[in-house]
């Protein structure tokens, strides 16, 4: 894939997940994709294939209801890392957040391998505890 094809493949993954299209995210995915997220958030750990990025989802959105924007996206070798703002509202006690960011994308042909979510952990645990 060209540089671009890297960036508009994340880009539509960006939008799949803002409309809630989870087809579209998992047609983008290898089937052992590898999704990680650090595992002391109610979402967090480590998730393998289809059902384990629906769990993933699943759990996220069940917590809170959250979006993301993107201030920076740029590729790095098979790479593609996103930097921006996750914003949202945890459902359980109506605390809003708006915190920094870090997405990696691993990208092998047309689909996405691995990707690893890197949040202000110690932020949001506070946010998810008020």
């Amino acid at each position: 894939m060209t540089t671009t094809s890297n960036l508009e493949l994340v880009q539509r993954l960006y939008d799949a997940f803002a409309t809630g299209d989870m087809e579209t995210m998992l047609a983008s995915a290898s089937p052992d994709i590898v999704l990680e997220q650090d595992s002391t958030l109610p979402w967090g750990g480590r998730y393998i294939g289809a059902d384990g990025i629906s769990e993933f989802f699943l759990k996220l959105i069940s917590t809170s209801q959250t979006g993301v924007t993107t201030e920076a996206m740029f590729e790095a070798g098979d790479r593609v890392i996103q930097c921006g703002r996750s914003r949202g509202t945890v459902h359980a006690n109506g605390a809003t957040y708006d915190i920094p960011e870090c997405h990696v994308w691993t990208i092998e042909g047309d689909k996405v391998t691995r990707v690893e979510f890197f949040i202000d952990t110690p932020t949001m645990l506070e946010v998810l505890a008020r």
